[in-house]
């Protein structure tokens, strides 16, 4: 059961690219993407974290080019994982070149020290030999040297400047297959610049808050500043920029689109923080059934309510709802409609087996 909300988010138009099976921009759903932090030249390492994003169900994964060691292990990493990897290219233009010729879907490729713009008309040409996107990752950690001089500082106006320069480059050339990113570290920047170009620009954008911190700090952060863009109808695919691990990066992700109703994957948890009234322990229930439903990708909505103050009136918008009933026994709620009763002893592994058993009845 879908939760909707009484206003819908209008996404802005941008025009449709594909990498390889999947859509980004246009009427696709907004992907969402997270980078590998291994070295990618340790082609089973890398492998083996790109697979756990994909359990995530992360839709696109990055891999850190810095190297000829790590463009050469990309035939295998793509021949390795179903999802599209994206390379991530710095300082070296022929390390986009190398990668391009090893099959990856995109190039991400920063303006600001990627080279003059011969060395990215030679990256333009293989990304259009070998059928490869491209993004224009602008990063007010490393905006150009003459924009620099022009602003004297990074801005939101110099991040735009230096995004649309870089895409006449590619339109002037006939490239239509790119996204863009101008990100900051600064949510009011990042804000302001993602506002201004997409009045200026109809490809697809990729959206997030780059080095938004630890995962508490960084996941607030990149939640004001990614959801106030998504509410604004701005942003095809997003990235949570944490430092913790790459999933964690693609659950937060997941988690925004969710509670903006644009995207659901997964489960969605509706609990109270708990108080005195509470029948059960609501707080580690919740992490125990979250942890033991983390492999669930179907959308599927759970509520769980430590008493009956709110329990009924939030159950009714669930699949699969309990309320703490007193005596120890309590509400199931299956449809948003009252079930059984259970006794508290079963609380977690009863409402997993529901939730379990209701994914199985949607197949």
């Amino acid at each position: 059961m879908d939760i909707s909300l009484p206003k819908k988010i209008l996404r802005q138009k941008t025009r449709k690219i594909k990498l390889k099976d999947v859509f980004i921009g246009g009427d696709s759903p907004i992907t969402v993407q997270t980078m590998t932090n291994t070295n990618t030249s340790n082609v089973n390492d890398t492998l083996n974290q790109i697979k756990e994003i994909e359990k995530a169900g992360a839709d696109l994964v990055r891999v850190s080019c810095p190297d000829e060691a790590s463009t050469a292990s990309l035939k295998e990493l793509v021949k390795g994982t179903s999802i599209p990897i994206i390379a991530d290219i710095h300082f070296h233009y022929l390390r986009a070149i190398e990668a391009a010729k090893a099959g990856v879907a995109c190039l991400r490729i920063n303006p600001g020290n990627i080279g003059s713009k011969e060395k990215v008309k030679d990256v333009i040409k293989a990304a259009k030999d070998h059928d490869c996107a491209i993004r224009i990752g602008v990063n007010a950690g490393s905006l150009e040297k003459n924009i620099l001089e022009k602003y004297r500082e990074p801005t939101a106006d110099a991040l735009v400047e230096s995004a649309l320069f870089h895409s006449n480059i590619l339109e002037d050339n006939d490239f239509q297959k790119f996204k863009i990113s101008v990100k900051a570290s600064n949510v009011f920047m990042t804000i302001d610049a993602y506002k201004s170009l997409s009045k200026k620009i109809d490809c697809p954008l990729h959206v997030g808050v780059t080095e938004a911190g630890s995962f508490r700090a960084g996941t607030v952060k990149s939640s004001i500043g990614i959801g106030n863009l998504l509410i604004s109808g701005i942003g095809d695919t997003i990235r949570v920029s944490l430092s913790s691990d790459p999933c964690d990066e693609v659950k937060v992700g997941f988690d925004i689109l969710k509670s903006l109703g644009l995207r659901q994957k997964g489960i969605t948890v509706i609990s109270c923080p708990s108080c005195a009234r509470q029948q059960f322990d609501v707080i580690n229930t919740v992490k125990e059934i979250e942890s033991q439903l983390e492999d669930v990708l179907t959308p599927i909505t759970v509520s769980i309510i430590g008493c009956v103050v709110n329990g009924p009136g939030e159950a009714r918008s669930t699949d699969v709802g309990i309320t703490g009933g007193g005596k120890g026994t309590h509400q199931i709620y299956i449809n948003g409609i009252p079930d059984h009763i259970i006794k508290q002893k079963d609380v977690v592994d009863h409402v997993v087996k529901q939730v379990r058993k209701k994914i199985k009845n949607i197949y």
